[in-house]
């Protein structure tokens, strides 16, 4: 099953309070172009990276989605959008926002769903990804249980059990299908949700700074285990907001689910480890090739492109390009390789150097694409922040990761990781400039 990416027709604007950090926040969102992701923009932080909503740029906060660094650059609270975007298929996308925290609204994602259905989401010409759940997968975690499953319909099926029955609440069940279930209708309105004794102890800790009893449930011990609260829009309001974290959660996979995910009593933390556990397997079958891109350059693009060639062509395959943002390309470590004649014959170790070179050899490819820079070399500027962590010796299978995080005129920087199997092996900045060919 594959469908087209999407985006929105026309850009909009809303403003708010940020939920957790109680700061104003105005926000701008605008079409993305094919392959570049949900990326958010802090206008207040001009020079600031922007950050894209993946799973490698999740921090770990507590009763909440935070993207980027909490004390640096960051978007806070965005589960809920990112929900929205899930359930209506929603690819490519530009928020900028001027605090660190998006609105919380009223609490629960159907205001991003009217103004995202208001803007028009339209097809774009790429193709999406696509992840087929194709064995299970758990995650244990404090008490929480999220369980990935095949399936043998085409969609995805969340399923989510609430159990709060110390604090006075019944367990809840809710399900949903995508498609088929009607989301803006029977979960985007589920607001978020605290129960009357965590108040104080949440404020101090530096939470709900922004909360009130128009955007958090309230949620009082009861006797007979319903959610006493007023205006409940559902009688089992707090499962469906659950259902609803984990939606967005699962819009870091970066692709189009299939299968079935069963979730207990989880919450964000939980859910980003199943997240982690899902884009390892995806980054495993593509580098087995099991997962295939429509974007992605055989040895003979790559020598068109490069000037590299043997033995110094360190790039095996590009087994995905996002736009001229994002690349991944693989590199086969063998035992012939001529370096280990040298590098050491009896314990074969590939230097440190030629890791990062086949990552730049990778990045100079994404840069390469850009129209502008035909007939362009890429050379190496500077480089930074360079960790080796672990030795890549014969029969390894180094997979490359490059993102440019800024592209000015024939300047570009590159955030690059190389890993082996799910360890990282080497990371770096890099800085190149683009100079003629000729």
């Amino acid at each position: 099953m594959t469908r087209h990416q999407r985006t929105i027709k026309n850009p909009f604007e809303v403003e708010g309070i940020g939920l957790h950090e109680g700061k104003a926040v105005r926000v701008i969102v605008r079409p993305g172009k094919p392959d570049t992701g949900c990326v958010f923009v802090r206008s207040d932080l001009p020079d600031s990276d922007p950050i894209p909503a993946r799973l490698s740029e999740v921090a770990e906060t507590a009763r909440r989605t935070t993207l980027g660094k909490p004390a640096g650059t960051a978007v806070h609270t965005v589960e809920h959008l990112l929900a929205a975007l899930h359930a209506l298929h929603v690819d490519n996308l530009e928020v900028e926002l001027d605090a660190s925290e998006l609105p919380g609204l009223d609490g629960s994602a159907r205001p991003w769903f009217d103004l995202l259905t208001k803007a028009g989401v339209v097809d774009q010409k790429a193709t999406a990804k696509v992840l087929r759940i194709e064995r299970p997968v758990c995650v244990e975690l404090e008490g929480a249980t999220l369980m990935a499953l095949p399936s043998d319909t085409d969609g995805l099926q969340l399923s989510y059990t609430l159990d709060y029955q110390q604090l006075g609440l019944a367990p809840q069940y809710v399900e949903i299908r995508l498609p088929g279930t009607d989301i803006a209708r029977d979960v985007a309105p589920a607001r978020t949700f605290v129960f009357a004794s965590e108040i104080d102890a949440l404020r101090d800790a530096g939470f709900g700074k922004g909360a009130d009893e128009h955007n958090t449930l309230i949620l009082e011990p009861s006797d007979n285990g319903l959610p006493a609260a007023a205006n409940l829009r559902f009688h089992d309001e707090p499962a469906r907001h659950k259902l609803l974290d984990l939606l967005g959660d699962l819009y870091l996979v970066g692709a189009e689910l299939q299968g079935r995910i069963v979730a207990t009593k989880s919450g964000h933390k939980a859910h980003h480890a199943l997240v982690r556990r899902l884009v390892s397997e995806m980054e495993a079958g593509e580098t087995s090739g099991r997962i295939t891109r429509p974007t992605g350059m055989d040895i003979r693009e790559i020598s068109e492109l490069l000037p590299h060639r043997y033995p110094f062509l360190l790039v095996d395959r590009v087994l995905e390009l996002e736009g001229y943002r994002r690349a991944v390309g693989i590199k086969n470590v063998t035992v012939n390789e001529p370096f280990f004649v040298g590098h050491f014959p009896e314990q074969p170790i590939m230097p440190g150097v030629l890791i990062l070179e086949a990552l730049a050899q990778l990045a100079g490819t994404l840069l390469l694409r850009r129209m502008e820079y035909t007939g362009k070399l890429p050379v190496l500027w500077a480089i930074d922040k360079v960790k080796l962590r672990r030795s890549v010796v014969p029969g390894d299978q180094l997979r490359l990761e490059v993102e440019a995080t800024k592209v000015r005129d024939t300047m570009g920087r590159v955030e690059c990781l190389a890993k082996v199997n799910e360890h990282v092996a080497a990371e770096a900045q890099m800085v190149f400039t683009l100079v003629d060919a000729g």
